[in-house]
């Protein structure tokens, strides 16, 4: 099951009581005050992870909180920190702090550590109250609270190439024949309900393709499943467009085309601005006349590669490889700036 957002509770821990203690040793009267600093709280980080690709686990564990610190003890010990709380997620993890709406972060590759809670302090024990005026201070502080909140956190997939189309444009089927993913394939609309993650091997190179849920007209308002899947295409480096080239139905390639292209653009324009291409599918299903022409004269005017194909003959798929190697060749390097 695909979860790739969550609400999770979060609580750092307590610092440490500080001491009131003096020194109490033989041949050593009035022996001043010792008392040590508590210990810092443990604090909560978020930590991307290679094995996770879902939120899920989170869906069912809902709460962390972290070790308090250890109290001060006399002779100026200071107690032991408490340890910190690790929270593996996926890589494009964000975390949202609920109340405020206030963005607190992310972690976007194998590695990154995002801190989401901080521990509270130790207090002092009494030997920092010492003065000239105050010889035998019996205060200490009290430790710190560890912050808390809830944070909503919003997975991005990423992916190298982002399968982009119309609702049965053939994306699903184009990923089980370009990889080894196994996407759910039917010949109704929205079979597909969340991303799918797909390795391409050629010429011994790979790559991870995504196949996006279908988009149709009004997605970046929310119509059909937009808003939940669109963002998903934010962390590709290139885009296809996989378009019904079959005419069937009465379908229009061009039409079908420029409606998904002005969704991602209205959900963010500079999504457009990435290496695209254009994969015209269920090419042995074409009928008379033959759309194929009016969507490469389209392609030409916008600078953008067609490549006819067909996923179930295999039509064009091998040359389909080398001209997404090609387009990831041109595109530039993940984008891995944290989202404003």
């Amino acid at each position: 099951m695909f979860v790739d957002r969550v609400k999770i509770f979060v609580k750092a821990g307590d610092g440490g009581r500080g001491c009131v203690s003096f020194r109490r040793e033989p041949y050593v009267p009035r022996g001043g005050p010792d008392g040590g600093v508590g210990g810092k709280g443990g604090d909560i980080v978020l930590l991307a992870v290679s094995h996770q690709n879902t939120l899920l686990p989170l869906r069912y564990h809902t709460e962390f909180r972290a070790e308090r610190g250890a109290h001060g003890g006399p002779g100026n010990r200071t107690g032991g920190g408490g340890s910190e709380l690790v929270i593996p997620v996926p890589p494009g993890t964000a975390a949202m702090d609920e109340a405020s709406g206030e963005r607190v972060g992310e972690v976007l590759v194998v590695g990154d550590r995002l801190l989401v809670a901080r521990g509270g302090r130790g207090g002092r024990g009494n030997r920092a109250f010492l003065s000239n005026r105050n010889r035998a201070p019996r205060e200490a502080e009290p430790g710190e609270s560890g912050e808390e909140h809830w944070l909503r956190l919003d997975l991005s997939l990423i992916a190298d190439v982002g399968l982009l189309g119309a609702p049965n444009a053939g994306k699903s089927t184009l990923l089980s024949r370009l990889s080894a993913a196994k996407p759910k394939i039917a010949e109704y609309p929205f079979t597909t309900l969340h991303p799918v993650l797909g390795v391409v091997e050629c010429d011994d190179r790979t790559f991870v393709l995504a196949d996006i849920p279908g988009i149709i007209e009004g997605a970046h308002e929310g119509a059909g499943l937009g808003l939940q899947f669109l963002r998903h295409v934010e962390r590709t480096r290139a885009l296809v467009h996989v378009v019904d080239a079959s005419g069937a139905e009465g379908r229009d390639p061009v039409a079908d085309f420029h409606a998904v292209r002005e969704e991602v653009k209205a959900h963010s324009p500079l999504l457009l601005e990435r290496p695209q291409m254009i994969a015209a599918t269920k090419r042995d299903a074409a009928g008379d006349p033959d759309p194929l022409g009016a969507l490469q004269e389209e392609g030409r005017r916008l600078g953008l590669e067609v490549r006819p194909i067909s996923a179930v003959t295999g039509e064009g798929l091998p040359e389909l490889k080398r001209a997404l190697l090609r387009l990831l060749d041109a595109a530039a390097a993940p984008e891995l700036e944290s989202r404003a």
